[in-house]
């Protein structure tokens, strides 16, 4: 995947019943009751009223009592004493909880190994990061042999001293004789450009800030590079205003950054973002434009042609990814007219959509991935949310099916048109991952790096299953144990989703849900609508006005967990992030009665202000616009924080969240929490747990990750009746 292709994928992105009526039972749980002395903070109510239009009921008045919580912790004394008093109660409660020091410890065993990333080869040199195990930040290495360990180049665990600090991203120049790379600071998507000589390991004067949604792509002659940025912000704006007028510069090395030239803008759709990147001939410069998460424009300029600008495509309906080049021909993959994608030939002297020349047609299962490697197209497929890999010739002919070591998920085969050589990365479910180099002319893989185990993955067992969902439709779900657990009716069960913005979720290793399945819990990853699993069909079929698929295909993953044999109501805990946060908020509001636990994480739980704050006017791709009657009453109709009902029996509930969230603002969680707080949902716990210095989870300590993740399971255990005594087979 390229720069661009990261840019894309990133920039890929209320009335209240409050009542104190009698309390209600619990969900069917084998677990007891909180304690008595769990008293939740009180937190103060505003008079806010907003206006609606409703298409079913005209102007709708929508309360909004604890707007205060949406102003940022680092402007706002009581936000910041709020949070203090929410993570007092919280901490106090999980500490408590039975095994959570036993959690943890296991937990730090099972993320000790080391953890490679895909080698990148600019020049004669390889590039690639290394996490030793348990440090917090990966190490940036430098090396002449991929199978040689390298030298240090970038080590951010130096940078600060909790470990926030983060390099959020690396660009070698084409020689490899530099390297651009980003600065990620408390986990903000806000960037800082800094470069450092390869040899000499000196860090020179350049330096560029207000970078977001941004890759880096060097001009052939490493003069300099390109780069997107947005106008510089306020401080007191700089982590909740709307991301609007962002532009392409070039920054030339040695040169401020103020004397950095505009490449491309548009003052007349100051909504619409930008990307750029260098093909590997440089000769073009190909130009990516996005007004949200869903569908691009793709112009060409000719670099060595005065500029010479041709557009292919400026509406946004659809998605196009360039692939390579060969001269003056690009190969772009595209769903137009191809929901499950094809791959054209375009010309970029006349690029318009008619004089595309289908070379990869569209079947059956969408192409997820392809790169121009060694003279070869090597397309990535997903059948069935696995990864398949085939390559063809830059004409289409096939030539070979790439063998994998297994059912699971790949990712790489990046370089350039006349590499030999590529790497890849393949990991599952019970397979940590494992880099390979392949060759492109003979078709063979070897493994470059491969991890040390704490475990033997032949004691678990990957199964998939579908099972029907609203509409008829067939939806997959894998589900992972330990080979001697088997079904009995009372399993504590981990469901997790995501289901939106195109996103699939193919068989991926976490040493985290390892250790839940170690304590003898059943983890289940349902690829829902929403996603991108079976190309566009599968994403429309769970946005927009279809959204509320995306919640009944979960809450029937639920349903046939427990058809199954592995579980039963009260034994699921369920867990999602960002937009799987708001799955779970939502799911947990229409059947309170199925799940023992939850578990949102940085979720968008506002659904009426989502698009007010920084990224989040992206999103109206996939949830429609709140300022639109229709989408009003769609989206007025799951919002998690407008549809807890007092008077039902909810389950045990963690929030998590970071207070310095920049994409998710944090505001939705807290006014969520606040909210369920004070509503009459029974007496399982209704926590929130907000991270100090960290974001929307991209460079996050691991220490921190262990730590919430110790919380989440022994919370999630507690309430679903697992015994958390960890009972792992013989290693």
């Amino acid at each position: 995947m390229t720069s661009l292709q990261r840019a894309l994928m990133t920039a890929a992105a209320v009335g209240l019943v409050v009542s104190c009526g009698k309390k209600t039972e619990a969900p069917t749980s084998m677990v007891e009751s909180p304690t008595p002395e769990l008293v939740y903070p009180q937190t103060a109510t505003v008079a806010q009223t907003d206006e609606f239009q409703s298409a079913a009921a005209g102007t709708v008045s929508i309360e909004d009592p604890y707007r205060w919580l949406e102003d940022d912790v680092r402007v706002n004394a009581q936000v910041a004493k709020w949070v203090e008093d929410q993570n007092r109660v919280s901490s106090a409660y999980l500490a408590a909880l039975p095994g959570r020091a036993e959690i943890e410890r296991r937990l730090t065993e099972l993320f000790d190994y080391a953890r490679y990333s895909l080698p990148e080869k600019e020049g004669a040199r390889y590039f690639y990061s290394k996490n030793d195990g348990l440090q917090n930040q990966s190490v940036y290495y430098v090396t002449d042999d991929p199978r040689a360990d390298g030298r240090v180049l970038l080590d951010p665990n130096t940078w600060s001293d909790d470990g926030t600090v983060a390099l959020a991203g690396t660009a070698p120049s084409p020689d490899g004789s530099k390297v651009a790379y980003l600065v990620q600071d408390g986990g903000s998507d806000w960037r800082t450009v800094e470069v450092i000589d390869t040899a000499t390991g000196e860090k020179l004067a350049d330096r560029v800030e207000w970078v977001k949604f941004s890759g880096l792509s060097w001009a052939k002659d490493g003069s300099g590079f390109y780069y997107s940025r947005y106008p510089e912000t306020s401080a007191e704006e700089k982590f909740t205003a709307l991301n609007t007028n962002q532009k392409v510069y070039f920054h030339r090395l040695g040169d401020p950054q103020a004397e950095d030239r505009v490449i491309i803008e548009d003052p007349a759709r100051p909504d619409v973002g930008w990307g750029a990147e260098v093909t590997d001939d440089g000769r073009y410069l190909v130009v990516s434009s996005w007004r949200g998460t869903d569908g691009n424009g793709l112009r060409f300029i000719d670099l060595a042609a005065n500029n010479r600008t041709t557009v292919a495509a400026d509406d946004f309906a659809n998605n196009h990814i360039v692939i390579g080049n060969a001269g003056s021909t690009f190969f772009v993959r595209t769903d137009f007219g191809a929901p499950n994608y094809r791959i054209v030939a375009v010309d970029a002297a006349d690029p318009s959509p008619d004089k595309w020349r289908t070379i990869i047609v569209e079947g059956r299962f969408p192409i997820d991935g392809a790169s121009h490697v060694g003279g070869k197209l090597i397309v990535q497929y997903l059948e069935d949310a696995k990864s398949v890999v085939r390559v063809h010739e830059t004409d289409g002919t096939p030539v070979r099916t790439v063998e994998l070591p297994g059912i699971g998920a790949v990712a790489g085969f990046d370089g350039r048109a006349d590499d030999p050589e590529t790497f890849y990365l393949f990991t599952s479910f019970n397979r940590p991952t494992t880099i390979y180099r392949y060759d492109v002319a003979s078709g063979e893989s070897a493994i470059v790096k491969a991890p040390e185990l704490k475990f033997n993955p032949d004691d678990y067992v990957v199964e998939q299953a579908f099972f029907d969902s609203t509409g008829g439709v067939k939806v997959p779900m894998f589900i992972v144990h330990r080979k001697d657990v088997t079904p009995n009716g009372a399993r504590s069960a981990l469901l997790y989703g995501y289901g939106g913005f195109n996103v699939s979720l193919p068989p991926a290793f976490s040493a985290a849900r390892l250790q839940w399945m170690e304590m003898g819990g059943v983890f289940a990853l349902a690829n829902i609508r929403g996603g991108g699993e079976y190309g566009r069909d599968w994403h429309d079929g769970g946005r927009l006005k279809n959204k509320q698929n995306v919640f009944d295909d979960f809450i029937n993953a639920a349903e046939a967990l427990v058809d199954a044999g592995w579980t039963k109501p009260g034994r699921i805990a369920i867990q999602g992030g960002s937009n799987g946060g708001l799955l779970v908020g939502a799911v947990v509001n229409q059947r309170p009665d199925l799940f023992g636990a939850a578990l949102p994480a940085v979720g968008v739980m506002d659904m009426l202000r989502f698009n007010q704050f920084t990224a989040g006017r992206f999103w109206v791709d996939d949830y429609g616009d709140p300022a639109d009657p229709e989408m009003f009453d769609v989206l007025r109709a799951y919002s998690p924080y407008h549809n807890i009902k007092s008077g039902a029996a909810y389950p045990a509930i963690l929030v998590t969240t970071a207070d310095t969230d920049d994409r998710v603002v944090p505001g939705h969680s807290f006014k969520y929490a606040a909210a369920l707080q004070a509503a009459d949902t029974g007496p399982q716990p209704k926590l929130i747990r907000i991270e100090t210095r960290a974001g929307h989870g991209a460079g996050t300590p691991i220490s921190k990750i262990i730590e919430e993740t110790a919380d989440e399971w022994a919370f999630a255990a507690k309430h679903t009746g697992l015994d958390p005594t960890i009972s792992a087979p013989s290693r």
